[in-house]
């Protein structure tokens, strides 16, 4: 519910009558609790909000904030904990252990396969289908998503623990957990004691297996829009993506793309080479070590040398017009791409989903190009190298690689010095790798004063995006050096 962005409607401060009804309503959904437990989770005097969002799929959802974290979530006059509830009061709703690698899909918003589900030696916690319950770690009982059940307890052993387990809701590292202070689960002994990670990987593939069948059940009751996206994929990105068709003969499909396209309007047309060249760019062209990439650049050089033989791209007889209009509806409806504004008025890709389903194709080892007559010289477009050079705020982040003020780098050294100053100083959170402490280098460096003392920890991909984006009194944290010319911009 929470994997993508949500938007927020209203925050105001609970009154006192509201927060008596709350308590009311926690202690009948969760009558473990004492009573002190809910005054210290819903205080009777310190600051208390409520927050009305929307979440990315039209839900209404009700937020309770205190100590700067919200608590519990209210979707349908249901009442559900967060994870920063039951990290304090874990025992609160029964709980299914998982591996940590499931963890990575359902944060990306996967359901709990019952492959996927260690069974202690107690056996499963007594529950109905459709009660919360929560899902841990094994060796850790610090709850990492939580959800509710898809069949009671009894018919998922009935099951022989194949199908959907917990369909989750909310989980660690989503964006309701980063509506509040992005803390990293406790450690809470299991008391299962060491479970040997022998099976993890087996499980996380029998889930995947049964996540894949649930997907197809579900499919073929998708919309007819989502349909006829997946087939302008499949049809229009590449003939290599078609080999389903292989046993048609080649000339029949052929006349049958040329007829289609006659029927199409000269905009459709160019919408769909549009995004056939956007895909095959990602797919083939663009290497994470390039992001952030100027968005000018990645059509120019990524984007035109995708376009097929006899064909011309041309934005402006799309639909979209703009480039900038055709990759926000990337962002906003297929979340392919991150675009952000890194410099006034330059807008750069900061990050690409590889994992979307949309680039789960197969790109052909060999294109066709055309021959050119004797005596004509082919027009070679002139090849544009971004580098980078250090500036005075971030030069101690560099000094120890050697590279003083001035001295250009490609963004691939750029993230690879920046890597190795992480590992030296053994910055990287031990509890969970993702993340990365702040010494005061990286301090000085990257943060402003308002986040001295809030901010301790950040993420590898806010590192990179902070120190692309960070601006000394100067200028720029790097500038730009396209050939021999030198201008101000990010990295």
């Amino acid at each position: 519910m929470f994997a993508k962005p949500f938007r927020v409607k209203s925050n105001i401060v609970m009154k006192g009558s509201d927060r008596r009804k709350l308590k009311a309503d926690v202690s009948a959904a969760f009558p473990t609790l004492f009573s002190d437990e809910l005054t210290e989770l819903v205080p009777n005097k310190e600051e208390f909000n409520v927050v009305k969002i929307f979440a990315h799929k039209g839900d209404a959802v009700t937020l309770y904030v205190g100590h700067k974290n919200p608590l519990f979530f209210e979707v349908d006059k249901q009442l559900y904990p967060t994870v920063y509830m039951l990290w304090r009061y874990p025992a609160v709703l029964p709980a299914f252990r998982t591996w940590p690698l499931v963890l990575h899909k359902m944060i990306g918003g996967a359901d709990l396969m019952l492959p996927g589900v260690v069974v202690p030696s107690s056996g499963l916690p007594d529950i109905k289908q459709g009660d919360p319950c929560a899902v841990t770690l094994v060796n850790n009982r610090a709850p990492v998503a939580i959800g509710t059940a898809a069949v009671c307890s009894a018919e998922m052993l009935n099951l022989g623990m194949k199908g959907r387990g917990v369909c989750v809701l909310h989980t660690y590292m989503d964006h309701l957990w980063a509506f509040g202070e992005k803390s990293s689960p406790p450690t809470f002994p299991d008391a299962e004691g060491e479970v040997p990670d022998v099976n993890g990987k087996e499980c996380v593939a029998d889930e995947q297996e049964e996540g894949e069948k649930e997907e197809e059940e579900e499919g073929e009751q998708s919309s007819v829009q989502e349909q006829q996206a997946s087939e302008l994929v499949r049809d229009q990105a590449h003939p290599a993506l078609a080999e389903q068709e292989e046993g048609e003969l080649e000339e029949a499909k052929e006349e049958g793309e040329q007829d289609q396209d006659d029927e199409k309007s000269p905009q459709e047309v160019m919408d769909a080479l549009l995004w056939q060249c956007f895909l095959l760019a990602l797919k083939s062209k663009v290497k994470k070590s390039e992001l952030p990439l100027l968005t000018s650049t990645f059509l120019r050089n990524h984007m035109f040398s995708c376009c097929p033989s006899g064909k011309q791209l041309d934005i402006k007889r799309s639909s979209y017009k703009k480039l900038s209009k055709f990759l926000q509806v990337m962002q906003q409806q297929h979340s392919i791409v991150r675009v952000k504004e890194l410099t006034k008025g330059v807008e750069s890709i900061v990050e690409v989903n590889w994992k979307s389903p949309k680039l789960r194709f197969s790109v052909p080892e060999e294109t066709h190009v055309e021959t050119i007559p004797l005596g004509e010289t082919q027009y070679h477009p002139p090849e544009i190298t971004t580098l980078y050079s250090v500036s005075a705020r971030l030069q101690p982040l560099f000094q120890d690689a050697n590279k003083r003020k001035g001295v250009a780098l490609q963004p691939a050294e750029v993230r690879s010095i920046v890597t190795e100053y992480v590992k030296k100083n053994d910055l990287v959170d031990e509890n969970n790798k993702n993340y990365l402490r702040i010494n005061p280098t990286l301090c000085d460096c990257l943060l402003e004063k308002s986040e001295y003392q809030d901010l301790q920890t950040l993420n590898w991909d806010d590192l990179f995006t902070r120190t692309a984006s960070a601006a000394p009194v100067a200028g720029r944290a790097f500038s730009e050096v396209a050939g021999s010319t030198s201008s101000a911009g990010p990295f």
